[in-house]
């Protein structure tokens, strides 16, 4: 007896079918914002991920080294392979490359509920436009996709952060590179650490001063619009060369909120500095989609990475981009009750008498299926009232009767399953007979 390994899922035909509904709503959210569909190798150079992340992210990846001798892994995420591929092709690539992709990620860390070790990841990202407008199309995106499931506000919040304001910020209390993504690293984790764990990490940097700059953090986290924000900075001791910097930047952060209001998302976005993405490759916007109520799980996150592109070895490229999770995105989807029932059913089963009538079905089922039908033929020939009841159980919206009778005609009978009602039609002009029936029913 074998099972399938921790953190990893089979998918029978209905778990198939819901993976497939997330998948239809992907793609048809990206390509109404006009996003184009890529893919990359599901194995990768190790290098990739460690020169993105550092040689810290080795422990949660599926990696090894190949036969070639190769140091390789199975893809965590896919940031860095668009990364690479833009900036293979970045000379032949009309800006903005507007780009997405539908795939399997793997990470190997302990599974837990809304949280696997293989499992599907819907990835957009816009390259060449350093304007807000970039980050506000993407966030839209983020936010209609939710919608298009028929979750609301009430389900779930965007919750928008700004690394360049926290970075202008830290800069203004001498706090610059390293140092700075250091304090920005315990902030990020601060939801999660108590305050004992917090001054322990702080005190190395701001020695007796970590628990007032907590505070100062706590009040920054809390504000929750553009004007205390702004309020906030002003009243905050820097210099002139700092404060233009960060004027500079709520100007942005207005322009971007303009935009949100304009494309409709405006009721789910929450602004919200205690979201800072820990990872050091964010540069601008970051924001993190979560549930509104209940357990408040994460369903999207992502925002700007203006020097990936540059830092794996290609031309400078701005860049800005977020992931969704099929995992919680389902958990929630199911607790709402938003997830249609999905059946699988042939347009038409056909019912026949016997092995002669069986195999002028197989004719009529060619040509239906070259016109595009779903035609189910039993493999097995049994009873009429058994296979009638089988036509029902499928799910069938018709079924085509084929009887001795009606076959020495040249005949069949077209039955509406759901109308109980049927009429007979030369089989030589079945594909016609079946639109027609489908179009306007049966008199």
């Amino acid at each position: 007896m074998f099972q399938s390994l921790p953190g990893f899922r089979d998918f029978l035909p209905d778990d198939c079918a819901v993976r497939n509904h997330l998948f239809r709503h992907w793609r048809q959210s990206a390509r109404l914002f006009n996003f184009a569909e890529y893919d990359a190798p599901v194995l990768e150079p190790l290098e990739i991920f460690t020169q993105k992340s550092g040689e810290e992210i080795v422990g949660q990846l599926f990696n090894f080294t190949d036969k070639g001798g190769r140091a390789v892994t199975l893809r965590p995420e896919m940031t860095p392979l668009v990364a690479r591929l833009v900036g293979e092709k970045a000379g032949s690539l009309k800006r903005p490359i507007k780009w997405f992709s539908v795939g399997e990620q793997y990470r190997y860390e302990a599974p837990q509920k809304g949280r696997l070790r293989a499992f599907y990841q819907w990835n957009c990202d816009i390259f060449g436009q350093s304007e807000p407008a970039a980050d506000a199309e993407l966030i839209a995106l983020c936010a209609e996709a939710l919608k298009a499931h028929g979750l609301t506000s009430a389900d779930f919040a965007i919750r928008l952060s700004d690394r360049d304001l926290w970075l202008g910020w830290l800069s203004g209390l001498g706090f610059e590179g390293d140092r700075a993504s250091q304090v920005l690293v315990v902030v990020d984790k601060m939801e999660r650490d108590k305050l004992d764990e917090q001054i322990r990490k702080l005190t190395p940097l701001f020695g007796p001063r970590a628990l007032d700059f907590l505070g100062q953090v706590e009040k920054l986290k809390s504000l929750r619009s553009l004007d205390a924000l702004r309020a906030f900075l002003s009243a905050q001791e820097l210099g002139d060369e700092i404060r233009a910097r960060l004027d500079k930047r709520l100007g942005e952060w207005a322009d971007l909120l303009r935009q949100l209001e304009a494309l409709g998302v405006a009721d789910c976005i929450r602004i919200d500095l205690g979201v800072v993405r820990g990872l050091a490759y964010y540069t601008g916007f970051v924001f993190e989609a979560f549930e509104a109520t209940g357990k408040g799980r994460a369903l999207a996150g992502g925002g700007r990475y203006d020097n990936l592109v540059e830092k794996l070895g290609y031309q400078p490229m701005p860049a800005t981009g977020f992931a969704m999770g099929d995992v919680t995105l389902r958990i929630l989807l199911e607790e709402k009750g938003l997830l249609p029932k999905l059946i699988q059913a042939p347009d038409l089963y056909c019912v026949v008498g016997g092995e002669a009538e069986r195999h002028s079905a197989l004719r009529l089922a060619a040509s239906l299926r070259a016109a595009g039908h779903a035609v189910e033929v039993p493999i097995k020939t049994t009873g009429f009232v058994k296979q009638l009841a089988a036509a029902s159980a499928s799910g069938a919206k018709l079924a085509l009767i084929i009887g001795s009778e009606e076959n020495n005609k040249g005949m069949v009978k077209i039955r509406d399953l759901a109308a109980k009602k049927e009429a007979e039609f030369p089989q030589a002009r079945i594909n016609e007979a079946v639109e027609q029936v489908l179009a306007e029913g049966l008199a």
